[in-house]
């Protein structure tokens, strides 16, 4: 999935809450224009924004109950102007990502989790292939 939001995010303007969302992104090497839906512009003209920049969204806030709001917001906002939207890779994470992080702010502790589970695995697979 990693990959899957590098890649949107070449295309698109990635929708996140906040700033701690932002430096998330980047310590996963997510390069792209992000920007941040509280505590600046209105959703509303976020939308009218992205009209005016002719970009695609990709929504991606919180999998809290007020990310799920915020979403919501989002989507109608940006239906009612006309702007494209993605929200498949933010229902990833809601079902894969809900029972370890909340939010676009523990990805990068998860992320890291992941791997080094995956790299502990794979040096028990090795060890036990040197006994035989």
């Amino acid at each position: 999935m990693l990959e899957e939001l590098k890649e949107k995010a070449r295309n698109s303007i990635l929708l996140v809450e906040g700033q701690k969302d932002r430096i998330a992104l980047s310590a996963l090497d997510v390069k792209g224009e992000v920007w941040q839906v509280k505590g600046g512009d209105s959703i509303f003209q976020i939308a009218e924004n992205l009209v005016k920049e002719r970009k695609r969204a990709v929504i991606l806030t919180d999998w809290d109950r007020k990310g799920g709001q915020l979403c919501r917001l989002l989507k109608n906002a940006l239906k009612a102007n006309g702007v494209e939207y993605d929200d498949t890779l933010r229902m990833k994470f809601v079902k894969i990502a809900k029972s370890e992080v909340k939010d676009v702010q523990g990805l990068p502790s998860l992320y890291s989790r992941l791997v080094a589970e995956t790299q502990r695995k794979i040096d028990l697979q090795s060890r036990s292939r040197k006994r035989y």
